[in-house]
């Protein structure tokens, strides 16, 4: 039975951890599942959501699969690395559809997404301190950029759950919607982002995601990065649209 649910919806392919009997927990076979298909996503579709069956978008890692084996231990830990960076360095945008919780890995799931959009009675927790464990999944990289170094600090050392309000405040979560209602309004965010310039969407990940995040680093990758799409066929269209008033076709420049 496959762990990741694979729809296709117009241009965004919807992703969707099907492992509702155990909250959406995931071992390592489910992990490699995962990354499989969110590479696939990334070469085929031009816009993915990820979501969770049943009432947890995801619950963390399966903890009763995780092995105090060091060398089984890195083995999974390569796979979380990998999920992570091809979330945050693959080029097409992801946007997280959140019902009921994200805890530990799930947390770090939507942290990586681009947008995050949750129903009103989700809740969310790092998690990973109760059982002991520092955060993996990249959730140290990407939630500092979410809600900043002194509230990821409180959030990785407490691993309290905090509401879907809260989490809104604090940056984690861009859209709040009535419950049962994630995934659509993620959809509708995703087939937006489908229809705006991929090499635009392309060039905005790898700017973000880029290891040198000083001043003169971006400047240059900045450069580089405009002059790359300044010459391209979706600038064209971009420039023609504006000049003709009218909507700019993306999806066939």
């Amino acid at each position: 039975m496959s762990a990741v649910v694979v729809e296709d919806r117009g241009p965004v392919r919807v992703l969707t951890i099907d492992r509702p009997a155990r909250r959406n927990a995931l071992d390592l076979d489910d992990r490699l599942e995962l990354l499989d298909a969110l590479k696939a996503a990334d070469r085929e579709a031009r816009a993915i959501v990820l979501t969770g069956a049943g009432t947890v978008f995801c619950a963390g890692g399966d903890i009763r699969s995780m092995s105090q084996d060091r060398e089984i231990a890195r083995r999974r830990l390569e796979v979380v690395n990998a999920v992570a960076r091809q979330m945050v360095t693959g080029e097409r945008p992801i946007v997280a559809a959140v019902e009921g919780g994200a805890f530990g890995l799930g947390l770090a799931l939507a942290a990586a997404c681009d947008v995050v959009v949750a129903g009103r009675s989700a809740t969310f927790s790092t998690s990973f301190a109760k059982i002991g464990l520092a955060p993996d999944t990249g959730l140290s990289y990407t939630l500092p950029l979410r809600v900043g170094r002194g509230r990821t600090r409180e959030l990785l050392l407490t691993a309290r759950t905090f509401d879907a309000a809260e989490a809104e405040r604090i940056g984690l979560v861009e859209t709040l919607v009535d419950n049962g209602a994630a995934l659509e309004a993620a959809t509708v965010t995703a087939t937006a982002l489908a229809d705006s310039s991929a090499p635009m969407i392309a060039g905005v990940r790898r700017l973000l995601a880029q290891p040198d995040q000083s001043l003169e680093g971006l400047l240059a990758a900045e450069a580089d990065t405009q002059v790359d799409l300044l010459g391209g066929p979706q600038f064209a269209e971009g420039r023609a649209a504006f000049l003709e008033r009218r909507p700019p076709d993306f999806r066939n420049a």
